[in-house]
This record gives C-alpha cells, structure tokens and sequence, in this order.
C-alpha cells in the first residue's frame, strides 16, 4: 500500500549508513526476502512487476524495519461513520 517503508541499517565498515525504501504510489507496497546471505527489498505493483530492488548482503545488515501504513478494518470504517 501507498505509505510502506522499510528501513535498512547496514555496517559500512567505521560506520552505519541507513537506506530506505518507499512504496510511493497507489497499489504498491514493499515486500522483503531473504535468500543465500542477500537480503533483497523490493517495490511491488498490484500485479506483482518489481518496480525497482534493493540488494545488501545479509552478513552487514544490522537492521530491517518494516513500517507498514496502518490498515482499517471494515469494523472500523463503519464506526468512524457513524
């Protein structure tokens, strides 16, 4: 959805660089996987087209915060117009 993040922290040696990644439009969101010591960020269509990827290798990542958009319920929804 509109609004993911996803924040990585990697070791640049003497230091840490942050790194993030934003679903900026509509129907987009951020998916994450890990596989054979990469860890792989990617913005995602509706359809399910890499829109673009971040690549890092697992051994120097430090962090990985997932920051999904908060969701309503359809529960909620129906109070709020109330």
């Amino acid at each position: 959805m509109k609004g993911d993040r996803v924040e990585i922290v990697v070791d640049a040696g003497d230091t840490t660089r942050t790194y993030e990644m934003v679903a900026n439009r509509a129907g987009r969101r951020v998916e994450t996987a890990v596989r054979r010591g990469v860890v792989e960020v990617s913005e995602v269509t509706r359809s399910g087209s890499v829109v673009r990827t971040a690549r890092f290798m697992a051994t120097r990542v430090l962090a990985l915060v997932e920051q999904p958009v908060p969701r309503e319920d359809a529960s909620e929804r129906r109070t709020a117009a109330e």
